[in-house]
């Protein structure tokens, strides 16, 4: 019987996975799609990187399972696996519990919560087996010192605070001149009670993983012995981070179970010099077949450590947790529609997206629901402050399975520049790979940031860029600007301040600023009433004439705007587009954050119910929003007050009057107070320049009182506020009509079951069966 084995943590090195990383560039890609970094430069050229938890163990996963692929089919099939530690997740792919990217995002997220473990220490104990060491730390008294590792007859690990690792060691090597003790540079006490709250999490992690039976047998860390038939793995597998690893015992089982040969995946060979001392102290040979002995109890298991290095500038990526969504069909109908490139790019089974919806309509539990159902969406950060935008991100971290895709929506404010780069500054840290860029007229430089963040050349030369950004437009010339590479004056100035390193800046260059651009038609964003069957070809005329200045990826081309129905998708593919993005219908859904007052409103409307009002954050440059018009006064309101904006130079030149009906009506409240609330909140948002400035001014200050409703019509709506509901601001389309009446008769004419997903698979599915049957 042939045993594989995987190393753990401490066998990785600068240069290792050399001979095998450039025969999978599909997994490599893969790779640095789920990491947000290169993964070949990581095991090549990672340096210091590759000492710190985080990094060293999704290196070490990647190159082991390509190196088992590359020599599979030479091997065969091995009689049974186990990994040390860390090398357990190579052992369980081997045994198709995951798949490689299933395996490198749970790898990603164990290295993520290691190392943000902070105090304690380790040392390696030689010369000296468990009974030893057990009895010296009995003898000691010391309850903050535990055995880590069980690696051999003459190693063993332990763990435990720094000082009780201390006084354990001395303690060791007084009572025998033959012991020696290393300690182990690491930042934390790994494989100790110290690990329990990172083990917890990631239990949560796993519990809400879809993970296979072994079709080989497993040997646990935490038992020495086979996952069980017929339980699930996560339940020995979430206790491995915390637990012992009982690697000497594993020895022993193998060799009771006929295992005579051993091949080992890792650096040095190190396990198979276990395994020889292993087979060396059995005083007979082990019997082919013999009965394994009684499992032993499950004790904590340990992880092989890394040192205390500062973390690199680029972010690590901030690994998501679970979804309770159901699971969808495996091969759905829709699924061949659009680019199929899109689809792998945003792991997603349809090419199609559900786009972020003003403060935070577009949810965080609209997002894990997509995730959890094998699609994408965007939460929608516009209108939140830098704290809510946080929240979500770590709500959504705590939810979403490791690497399940999520995207954030970055909203332009031309008035808030410090806001935005504070805003890509925060995706940055948090490991955010997906951005929806909506009402930019120009691109600016912390969304340059954000899109040469991680920016690298690949081993055949080509840049290549980690963030992708999916750049909403509905004019030419800021198309024009998305499909061209960054301007290089920005380029230069985020070099100088040293935001960009030298690499990153010079394969930003070559690349466009957009991955994909959504062409936004009417709908109720900022769409310019623009028509998507003009718009969609035109754009998808200028990507191509654009393409020849600039490498990578071809830009993909999208459309929104009135999709609210199969026709409207289908339509939408036929003209060209490599993928579809929906927003009005999805905030009639349960998981969409506004209130059910509003989707009450929602799932009432018929196609001609929304009409154009000016919006609250390009008041002053008069842009307009499709909002709903049935059952709310705001869009008479909103003009109104931009008609008076328009003809005005300050508030004293509006009669008594009409200012009398605005107080009663609009506001509420004398504009006096209007003014104080407003000013006041750009004081407490620290931007009190803002007041100073309209103080000074008097139509800046009137366009702020006026924009004061808007803020406060939204507030109301989302809120659900019936004693102000005849203010209410809600952004929708036509195409919330349009599916009203396709669903009218079925079970999801009611809202409470349009889940985000089922809306998702409606209009693809249907999509899929009105171009069939056009053919």
């Amino acid at each position: 019987m042939r045993a594989l084995l995987f190393a753990g943590q401490g066998s990785q090195r600068q240069g290792m996975g050399a001979e095998v990383l450039d025969a999978f560039p599909e997994h490599c890609a893969l790779a640095d799609d789920i990491l947000g970094l290169s993964v070949r430069e990581l095991c090549l050229h990672g340096g210091d990187r590759l000492r710190l938890t985080r990094y060293a163990q999704p290196a070490l996963f990647t190159v082991h399972a390509l190196t088992y692929l590359a020599g599979r089919e030479e091997q065969g099939e091995p009689d049974v696996v186990a990994g040390h530690s860390l090398g357990e997740f190579n052992a369980l792919m081997v045994a198709g519990v995951l798949d490689f990217a299933g395996g490198l995002r749970l790898v990603a997220e164990r290295g993520r919560l290691m190392g943000e473990a902070d105090g304690g220490a380790m040392a390696a104990v030689l010369g000296a087996g468990l009974t030893e060491v057990e009895r010296t730390l009995a003898a000691s008294g010391r309850t903050d010192v535990e055995v880590a590792n069980d690696n051999s007859a003459t190693q063993v690990v332990i763990s435990g605070t720094a000082a009780g690792v201390s006084a354990v060691t001395a303690l060791l090597t007084a009572g025998d001149p033959a012991i020696r003790c290393v300690p182990l540079p690491v930042s934390a006490a790994f494989h100790s009670r110290e690990m329990a709250p990172a083990a917890r999490r990631f239990a949560a992690v796993l519990a809400e993983t879809p993970l296979a039976p072994p079709r080989l047998p497993v040997i646990s860390n935490v038992t020495a012995r086979p996952y069980p038939p017929g339980e699930p793995v996560a339940a020995l597998l979430g206790r491995q981070i915390r637990s012992r690893v009982r690697w000497t015992e594993t020895m022993e089982h193998l060799l009771d179970s006929g295992v005579d040969e051993v091949t080992e995946i890792g650096r040095g060979r190190t396990l198979t010099g276990f395994w020889r001392e292993a087979a060396a102290s059995r005083r007979t040979p082990a019997a082919p077949g013999r009965a394994a002995p009684a499992p032993a109890p499950a004790v904590p298991a340990p992880v092989v450590p890394a040192p205390a290095v500062p973390a690199p500038a680029v972010p690590a990526p901030v690994v998501p947790a679970a979804s309770t969504a159901p699971a969808a069909p495996a091969v759905p109908a829709g699924s061949g529609l659009g680019s199929a490139r899109f689809r792998e790019v945003y792991r997603s089974r349809y090419a199609y997206v559900a786009g972020s919806m003003f403060q935070g309509i577009a949810s965080t539990d609209l997002v894990v629901r997509m995730a959890g159902a094998g699609l994408f969406g965007f939460f929608g950060t516009g209108g939140l402050p830098l704290s809510g935008i946080r929240a979500a991100l770590d709500d959504i971290g705590r939810r979403l399975a490791p690497g399940a895709p999520y995207g954030m929506n970055l909203l332009h404010d031309m008035t808030d520049s410090a806001g935005e780069r504070a805003t890509v500054d925060l995706f940055l840290r948090y490991g955010v790979r997906y951005v929806e860029a909506a009402a930019f007229t120009r691109v600016t430089a912390p969304l340059v940031l954000y899109r040469a963040k991680g920016a690298h050349r690949d081993p055949g030369g080509r840049p290549v860029a980690v963030n992708q950004v999916l750049a909403k437009v509905s004019r030419p010339e800021v198309a024009r600007q998305f499909l061209a590479p960054p301007p290089p004056e920005l380029l230069d100035r985020l070099r100088a301040e040293g935001a960009l390193t030298a690499e990153e800046a010079a394969a930003a260059a070559a690349l466009p600023v957009a991955s994909d651009l959504c062409v936004e038609s009417d709908s109720g964003g900022h769409t310019d009433g623009g028509v998507a069957l003009a718009l969609l070809p035109t754009f998808v005329r200028l990507r191509d004439r654009a393409a020849a200045a600039v490498e990578g990826e071809p830009v993909r081309v999208g459309a929104a705007g009135g999709i609210g129905t199969p026709e409207a998708a289908a339509a939408c593919f036929l003209l060209g587009a490599d993928f579809v993005l929906t927003g009005s219908v999805n905030q009639c859904s349960p998981q969409a954050g506004t209130s059910d007052a509003v989707k009450d409103l929602l799932a009432g409307l018929d196609v001609q119910d929304v009409t154009y009002a000016p919006a609250g954050d390009l008041f002053e440059l008069g842009s307009r929003v499709q909002v709903v018009r049935r059952g709310t006064l705001f869009p008479a309101r909103a003009n109104q007050l931009y008609e008076l904006y328009r003809r005005h130079a300050r508030l004293e030149d509006i009669d008594a009057r009409t200012l009398a009906t605005l107080e009663r009506g609009c506001f509420g409240r004398p504009l006096a107070e209007v003014w104080d609330r407003t000013a006041r909140h750009y004081r407490d948002t620290g931007r009190p320049e803002i007041v100073h400035d309209a103080e000074r001014d008097p139509k800046r200050r009137m366009a702020l009182v006026f924009k004061w409703y808007f803020a406060e019509s939204s507030r109301a709506a989302l809120a659900g506020a019936k004693e102000n509901s005849a203010n209410f601001q809600v952004h929708c389309g036509p195409a919330m009509g349009a599916f009203n009446r396709l669903v009218e008769g079925t079970a999801l004419e009611s809202w409470r079951r349009r889940d985000v997903d089922a809306i998702a698979d409606l209009l693809m599915t249907g999509a899929a069966e009105v171009l069939a049957a056009a053919r």
